[in-house]
């Protein structure tokens, strides 16, 4: 596994702070990559909209459950995905890529999820499906899926800690991941730190355009002036950013 740069508990905290949404915002301000790559698709749904932010690195695995495992029981790669995140940057997120075509049954139930849990894992990822959602949700563990299906089939973990493709992107080891009921956004690891001071700037320069609106007898020509107001603000920001970065 490639270094990664460090990341203190504390921006992991503030991170958390913030929804997805804004931080996707944030990082577009470094344009340090396409806009329309980075975060996952619509296929990926978060089980538990209520939940709070998940901020973790990546533990990846692969799944399948249309057949019986050639070796070992179902979950005999289980305690190699555990043994394996003290070796992530902080807190772990289980991230699954279902191989099976079309999904046969649940990636993950209360079990799994209770135990990712008790060594620390902030969530939990899947291109497949869940169930025991009520177990889950008790136990709150966010959980995002294509789905929901009843029995876990002939379920086993094949590979840990290899790229999987999840929501229509790549999903590297110890990427970092930021997820909530508007789905999960990747973080580029070098600006990391830098994201929660952006997104109060990036607050500050919506609220320009929302006082403006909210407020009495607003009209066209005085939202475009918020927007230039708004727009110019952001500017600066990137700019500024830019030129640090």
């Amino acid at each position: 596994m490639a270094a990664s740069p460090a990341i203190s508990a504390e921006t992991l905290d503030k991170l958390a702070k913030y929804d997805t949404p804004t931080v996707c915002n944030a990082i577009e301000l470094w344009d340090n990559r396409p806009r329309n790559t980075g975060f996952m698709n619509g296929s990926i749904q978060a089980c538990f909209p209520k939940m709070p932010p998940m901020v973790g690195f990546a533990l990846t695995s692969t799944f399948r459950s249309m057949s019986a495992p050639r070796g070992g029981d179902a979950y005999s790669n289980l305690s190699q995905q555990v043994e394996r995140f003290p070796e992530l940057p902080g807190p772990a997120v289980v991230v699954f890529q279902d191989l099976d075509e079309p999904t046969i049954s649940a990636t993950f139930g209360e079990v799994m999820c209770t135990i990712y849990k008790s060594f620390g894992a902030k969530g939990i990822i899947t291109s497949g499906a869940g169930r025991d959602l009520d177990q889950v949700e008790d136990l709150g563990f966010p959980a995002f899926t294509n789905g929901t299906i009843c029995a876990h089939g002939y379920c086993h973990i094949l590979q840990v800690n290899v790229p999987v493709t999840v929501g229509g992107i790549c999903i590297e080891p110890a990427d970092l991941l930021h997820g909530d009921r508007n789905g999960v956004t990747t973080i580029p690891l070098e600006i990391a730190s830098e994201i929660p001071d952006a997104c109060e700037e990036l607050i500050a320069a919506e609220k320009i355009v929302l006082d403006y609106v909210k407020g009495p007898n607003p009209t066209p020509a005085g939202l475009d002036e918020a927007r230039k107001e708004s727009a110019a603000y952001l500017k600066k920001v990137s700019d500024r950013l830019q030129t640090k970065s």
